[in-house]
């Protein structure tokens, strides 16, 4: 007997609702662009690990997370509790993900292999925490409704959360900054991460908690089909529209982790200024700006159209940075504003589409296995991650990267190479696949229909 789900005529999704899912985003999207963007260049330049070593372990973590990823998904798909199948993998991954980033942002004073082995050792458990909370999170959304539209809806307003959180994370370091000058105290890079744990920890197990205590989980009866671990992953495989699907998102994913991971070391050694975490409040600024636009724009056009024009869009912006040098800083935040427009587009409508390629599983295979395609879904997000950070990181010291000196041609050009031309390059693979894709509105519709007469 395939799963039966307990269902009433379409009703809206209340605000409540809405607001309580989207707001653990936000928090977990806080230690995002510490993890990716701050902690590699502290730990490798503040605390003395090479870079060559943090892009290793950086690299292997998010390897680690393709074998954490499906298995998560699968017992959150299979685990039925009285609170849920998802609240106690959340509730279990936001305590240790809160302990984790408190010992990893607030390392001990020592170098040497004991640091090397203490950032790696949190680093995974960061990570596997990370993943136990993620997985279930995410896999909340497709099941809470079912309606095309409404599932951009509510993924657009879940991922303007997650821009916040990057926003306030990108954000968050010149506001430390800034009190501690009020204060007449110094700053330190220490003293941020210090103050950013004791911030994010608490804001990740509130946000949880607000989650777990307003959003409903969907009624799902007990599967007595046998559905091993390894067949469901190969059935998972065999649905076409999530292949092409998760093709096209890795590949735009890998590219966009690269400017992420090397924003860093572009603006102090290609543009030879300051400040990067302005341009980085640019870019997620005007991401939250036109994500309603782009919201919108789906309905007209199709999720598919409405995500490859915001492609193009960021292809266009991030071929210009390829050609900038010292100085231009101005034209640089104008390129980022340009892309910034895309932005949004880039993280809703993959989402929402995903919700859609799980529906045809369900008519195809008569399951709901949100968790197995949550889990294969954060593997490439993660692995586009892993060889975004890992390749650009171990590239970069292969060409002498010292710290806080002044780099050589070479080091300039591999910098330039890697934050704007390989994205474009990626960017204009994912347009080529994305466009094999087939599930419009119209045949979405027709799936719910057949969905609908299979269960009575």
């Amino acid at each position: 007997m395939a799963n039966q789900i307990k269902k009433s005529p379409y009703i809206p999704l209340s605000w409540v609702t809405r607001f309580s899912y989207a707001f653990p985003a936000m928090a977990l999207a806080v230690i995002g662009i510490p993890v990716y963007v701050y902690l590699p260049k502290f730990y490798s330049d503040t605390m003395g690990i090479s870079i060559s070593t943090v892009g290793m372990l950086l690299m292997a973590v998010r390897i680690f997370d393709a074998l954490t990823d499906p298995v998560i998904g699968y017992a959150s798909d299979k685990i039925s509790t009285r609170f849920g199948r998802r609240k106690p993998f959340i509730a279990l991954g936001a305590a240790g993900l809160s302990i984790s980033i408190l010992f990893l942002f607030i390392p001990p004073v020592s170098s040497g292999t004991n640091l090397t082995f203490y950032f790696g050792f949190w680093l995974f458990v960061l990570f596997l925490f990370w993943t136990l909370i993620t997985i279930p999170y995410e896999s909340l959304g497709p099941e809470l409704t079912t309606h095309y539209h409404e599932r951009t809806a509510l993924f657009g307003l879940r991922d303007g959360f997650l821009i916040g959180g990057t926003l306030l994370a990108a954000s968050f370091p010149v506001l430390i900054d800034q009190a501690l000058e009020m204060l007449n105290q110094k700053s330190s890079e220490n003293l941020r991460f210090s103050i950013m744990a004791y911030v994010y920890a608490p804001m990740i197990l509130l946000s949880s908690v607000i989650c777990i205590w307003k959003v409903k989980e969907v009624l799902i009866y007990p599967n007595v089909r046998k559905d091993l671990f390894f067949q469901g992953l190969a059935d998972v495989m065999k649905n076409r529209p999530f292949v092409i699907l998760i093709l096209a998102y890795t590949i735009s994913a890998f590219g966009s982790n690269l400017p992420a991971t090397l924003i860093l070391y572009y603006v102090e050694y290609v543009l030879q200024a300051d400040h990067a975490e302005g341009f980085l409040l640019i870019y997620f600024i005007t991401g939250i700006i036109f994500l309603p636009f782009w919201v919108g724009i789906s309905k007209k056009i199709g999720k598919k159209n409405a995500w490859i024009i915001s492609m193009i869009i960021n292809t266009g912006a991030f071929t210009g940075v390829y050609f900038l040098g010292p100085g231009d800083v101005e034209l640089y935040g104008i390129l980022v504003f340009v892309s910034g427009i895309g932005f949004g587009a880039g993280l809703a409508l993959p989402s929402s589409i995903q919700a859609d390629v799980i529906d045809y599983d369900e008519l195809m295979s008569g399951q709901r296995r949100e968790g197995r395609y949550i889990g294969l879904w954060s593997i490439s997000k993660k692995m586009a991650a892993a060889f975004g950070i890992g390749i650009g990181l171990l590239l970069l010291g292969s060409t002498g990267y010292q710290p806080n000196v002044e780099q050589d041609i070479k080091t300039v050009d591999i910098l330039r190479v890697l934050y704007a031309l390989v994205p474009s390059i990626c960017n204009g693979l994912s347009i080529l696949i994305i466009s094999f894709y087939p599930i419009t509105e119209k045949y979405h519709a027709q799936i719910r229909s057949d969905i609908e007469k299979n269960r009575h």
